[in-house]
């Protein structure tokens, strides 16, 4: 590892607690940012301070066991495209994809969010690990489906496939208009269990969540869990569009969530 590992204060899953396998989805606890984008902003799209930016990243990446330079995210785009990792490149400079794979050790890989949902992935006695950005838009079109099968096609199982859900927007904060509900109901008519009537004419409270989970179940991964906590709710955790959009804001940070094999 190289240097002392920072104190940043993740959320880890128990589940992906498997040998050879490192992870975290970050908070905004431990980061080198300050006024809108305080704390652990990773964040490339953003307008803080790029070196401050760089900073935060290279923490993440010592976190994990990666030298401060060995972390891998896509230039996120909401679309239901995969790429694997087989070398870095630098920040900012990712593929256009919205889930990153891959079977290098020591390689830090992962997504950043900031209300959609982070998923990670690891099929530890093949060696893979994966991180998918889903969104509305790319959990609708595929994206998870998308990870897992090139995942697949380096050699993983899918009924050996742990999958997380890391914090995220929660259905008591996400309203959202017919079109989106439309959307999804004429995808697939059993989605409409995934809406609720809110207080405003023709709205919906969605439960991306549960239908991220359900898509993950349903793509027959062996073990599929949901951290459970709302980004927007938790301000002093995490970064959230959203919330940020609520205030009126002019822009905002991202937390990155990430997953690295340790080769041991």
């Amino acid at each position: 590892m190289h240097g002392p590992r920072p104190s940043l204060s993740p959320v880890e899953a128990p589940q992906l607690a498997l040998p050879g396998v490192r992870h975290a989805f970050f908070t905004r606890a431990g980061g080198a940012s300050a006024g809108l984008y305080a704390g652990l902003n990773t964040g490339i799209g953003s307008q803080d301070d790029r070196a401050t930016v760089l900073e935060n990243r290279a923490r993440v990446a010592i976190y994990l066991g990666a030298e401060p330079d060995r972390l891998a995210t896509p230039y996120q785009i909401h679309s239901a495209d995969t790429v694997t990792v087989t070398e870095l490149w630098g920040p900012g400079l990712g593929p256009k994809a919205d889930a990153v794979v891959t079977d290098r050790a020591g390689l830090a890989i992962g997504v950043g969010t900031a209300d959609c949902g982070p998923v990670l992935l690891a099929d530890a006695e093949a060696g893979i690990v994966g991180a998918a950005h889903a969104g509305w838009k790319g959990a609708l079109t595929g994206i998870l489906e998308s990870a897992i099968a090139t995942m697949e096609r380096l050699g993983a199982d899918r009924a050996r496939i742990v999958a997380v859900l890391g914090p995220m927007i929660s259905a008591r904060a996400y309203e959202v208009g017919p079109e989106l509900v439309a959307s999804f109901t004429d995808e697939n008519d059993a989605n409409a269990r995934f809406f609720q009537p809110s207080d405003r004419a023709g709205h919906a409270l969605f439960d991306l969540p549960a239908y991220i989970v359900a898509r993950l179940e349903q793509a027959g991964l062996g073990h599929v869990h949901n951290v459970g906590q709302c980004t927007y709710a938790d301000e002093a955790r995490f970064f959230s569009y959203r919330r940020t959009t609520h205030r009126g804001e002019p822009d905002y940070g991202r937390q990155l969530s990430a997953i690295l094999l340790t080769g041991d």
